[in-house]
């Protein structure tokens, strides 16, 4: 087999499971694992996936630029966010205070928590604010801190000594990355900072993914795998997938409906 062909079978395999183990490609490929790591590193250098030991990691993908703000993302994939929020909801009826950071799928857990039972939420995202306007039940408090336009978070020393100021039930933390070895990862350092402090803060954390978060790696560490994480995947994701994430110590559950 030609190395050209063996790379693109490899970043093939890659983007349909989220990783790859050395020592299976070199049974697959009839190759040494020396060869394997070799391509492994060629495959890094251009970007299309993160070395870690006996294999690789596909990277997060950035999230696309007309996209726009949380509000406009929130409409993307909305049958999938709808059915994770709807799961999502459902593991907070227990809790008096909650975090919730940026993302578009926990805007839409937002905007889905019951308006007749009274709630905590402390946010650093205006959006995650004003979606819990009507909700005359919920508390909200907004951590304030430099702002970001562009990302809709306030961050910085201010956010993060705020945040440490208060103990949250539950996390419900908008992930860039879910991936069983490297655990949960951001795409900016300043966001990972104010999520780690969050998690610091927090009883339990609570990840709704959509399914092309599962199985990447961005490039900012938030938090190892841990039994503190409430997963929830939508429908879809690949055997492979769901059971590496399983054999986490991590709560996994698949929504049904």
């Amino acid at each position: 087999m030609l190395s050209e062909e063996r790379l693109n079978l490899i970043r093939q395999q890659l983007s349909e499971t989220g990783k790859v183990l050395a020592s299976d490609l070199a049974v697959e490929f009839d190759c040494s694992e020396d060869t394997i790591r070799r391509d492994l590193r060629e495959l890094a250098k251009k970007g299309f996936c993160k070395r870690v030991y006996g294999g690789a990691l596909a990277h997060a993908p950035a999230p696309a630029p007309d996209r726009g703000p949380i509000e406009v993302r929130s409409h993307y994939q909305i049958e999938s966010k709808s059915r994770l929020a709807k799961a999502a909801v459902a593991s907070l009826a227990t809790c008096n205070t909650i975090f919730i950071d940026a993302s578009s799928t926990n805007l839409v857990i937002a905007e889905a928590l019951p308006r007749d039972r009274r709630i905590n939420v402390v946010t650093n995202a205006p959006a995650i604010a004003v979606a819990l306007k009507d909700h005359k039940l919920c508390t909200i408090m907004m951590i304030g801190g430099l702002f970001n336009s562009d990302k809709g978070i306030c961050y910085g020393p201010q956010t993060v000594r705020d945040i440490e100021n208060i103990y949250a039930d539950m996390f419900v933390l908008g992930a860039c990355g879910v991936d069983a070895v490297t655990g949960l990862t951001a795409l900016d350092p300043s966001e990972a900072e104010v999520k780690r402090a969050m998690v610091n803060q927090s009883a339990r954390v609570l990840v709704a993914s959509t399914t092309g978060k599962l199985g990447t790696v961005a490039p900012f560490k938030v938090m190892d795998v841990s039994s503190q994480i409430q997963l929830i995947v939508d429908v879809g994701v690949s055997t492979d997938l769901l059971e590496s994430l399983r054999r986490t110590d991590m709560t996994v559950d698949v929504v049904t409906s």
